[in-house]
């Protein structure tokens, strides 16, 4: 009999949608169906979403890739795999929605490359960050060399593949794993006060610091400040920095549409 159970839960509370990984058994663990409904909701989230929290049930972000559905791949397969992680990645970091990850337990191989797509982390005393492939004979294939060597630099996560090492929050904090450390079982409360703050944000604004910072990062100096200007042309010319700049002047909180 098929299993019709979801792997993410999906729930919407205002401008607020709240994504949960569901596979407590398997300490939410990566699979393809996983990969799958993260597709299908960074494709086409519903309609006035500002802002997502992406937690895992059972006490674990999640402990990565499941490898019960890798051990027989060919080559060309993995190939596959791996591109097609990076293409969820990449909607997941470009795609205009901010996304806070509540951290708690396993944030391991996939998981991690998960959690370093999102935008603002915030790590329980119970994390343990770790990418333990290398461990296990494989490398790395969800965009952890793009993006997690690009927060913590090659050497760190060099040294984190070639030994297994294991972060807790509060180290992963130190090096840039995470942006806020926690007390135990009070991520998700400080990822809706964090959600909430930036889902009052202006929808162009949050859509252009999540493009623009990390786009002229990979740019060199004069192409970065270049697109620099002519984002902040777009943005200070439209309805939202109006209603901004009025509100500054006129002592008030701003309401964007």
């Amino acid at each position: 009999m098929q299993d019709d159970k979801q792997n993410i839960r999906v729930s919407v509370e205002g401008k607020l949608a709240i994504l949960t990984f569901c596979r407590p058994e398997k300490r939410n663990a990566i699979n393809d169906r996983t990969l799958d409904e993260l597709r299908s909701f960074f494709s086409n989230p519903p309609e006035g979403v500002r802002c997502v929290i992406m937690h895992g049930e059972g006490g674990h972000f999640s402990a990565g890739l499941d490898l019960s559905e890798a051990v027989h791949r060919e080559s060309v397969d993995v190939f596959k795999h791996s591109r097609s992680w990076h293409a969820v990645m990449e909607m997941m970091q470009f795609g205009g929605l901010p996304i806070v990850a509540a951290m708690q337990g396993a944030v391991m191989g996939g998981g991690l490359e998960i959690a370093a797509a999102t935008h603002v982390r915030i790590a329980e005393p119970s994390v343990k960050f770790q990418l333990p492939e290398g461990k296990r004979g494989i490398y790395v294939g969800g965009g952890a060399t793009a993006r997690i060597s690009r927060i913590i630099g090659p050497d760190r996560m060099t040294e984190m593949m070639l030994t297994g090492r294991i972060y807790s929050g509060e180290e992963g904090q130190r090096i840039g794993l995470a942006h806020y450390c926690v007390g135990e079982g009070e991520a998700l409360a400080k990822a809706r006060e964090l959600a909430e703050n930036i889902a009052s944000n202006s929808t162009l604004i949050n859509n252009m610091v999540i493009q623009g910072i990390s786009r002229i990062n990979d740019m060199s100096r004069a192409d970065g400040l270049y697109t620099e200007s002519l984002t902040a042309a777009l943005t200070q010319t439209g309805p939202d920095a109006r209603e901004g700049l009025n509100a500054f002047l006129e002592k008030r909180q701003p309401n964007f549409s």
